[in-house]
């Protein structure tokens, strides 16, 4: 800690982060534990944050998070599409495809930002908003093989077909953002990817998330 920060405020956040890594809450003990401070200081600071409803406590007594999290949350998605943007823009001129920025969300896949070509006769439809599962499309299968460790060594992932009909998609993880779980990608009517085209969404994803650093 140093003389600019708030021991108070640094231990909240950390208890946030701890109870966000546990799916079955934990008790006052095992923060003090792993916080290393008496009880009495857990309680003060889980009484302050279940007034914002950020952390909530079962009737076990184990404090969970709380729904407060998730209006701050409903917050990230435009900021990480602004910063996002130049890059998907830049690589649907270049690829004359519909770029995207996809995050995680629960089970599936959601798309937060899209970049049509403007220079093209045609291409594939495809908005923010648009939800699908992780193990289905390029998007989705590109955040599992980094999640689980399997992506190739060219670092993106293909597929055909699996979202729509006669169209192609080609994505790279977001690497190295920490709280982000995501990958950019493109989306083309063809029957498979140009060659040149996933070192170049792998080279948009390492701006994606350079900007987000």
């Amino acid at each position: 800690m140093t003389a600019e920060t708030s021991q108070t405020l640094d231990r909240g956040l950390r208890v946030l982060k701890l109870l966000a890594d546990t799916d079955h809450g934990l008790t006052v003990t095992e923060l003090s534990n792993k916080l290393g401070v008496n009880r009495t200081v857990v309680y003060r600071l889980l009484a302050t944050l279940e007034q914002h409803a950020l952390v909530r406590r079962d009737l076990g007594g184990r404090a969970r998070v709380g729904l407060g999290v998730l209006r701050l949350g409903r917050q990230v998605h435009p900021l990480v599409r602004e910063a996002a943007l130049p890059a998907l823009r830049s690589l649907a001129e270049d690829i004359g495809a519909t770029a995207h920025l996809t995050l995680v969300d629960g089970a599936e896949a959601l798309a937060v930002a899209v970049v049509e070509p403007t220079w093209t006769d045609y291409h594939v439809a495809y908005r923010a908003g648009f939800r699908h599962p992780l193990d289905r499309g390029a998007a989705g299968r590109a955040i599992l093989a980094a999640r689980q460790g399997g992506l190739t060594e060219q670092g993106f992932t293909l597929t055909h077909g699996e979202l729509e009909a006669g169209a192609s998609g080609a994505a790279a993880p977001l690497v190295g953002v920490t709280g982000v779980e995501g990958s950019v990608g493109v989306v083309m009517l063809a029957d498979a990817v140009p060659e040149r085209v996933g070192p170049r969404v792998v080279d948009a994803a390492r701006e994606v998330a350079d900007a987000l650093r």
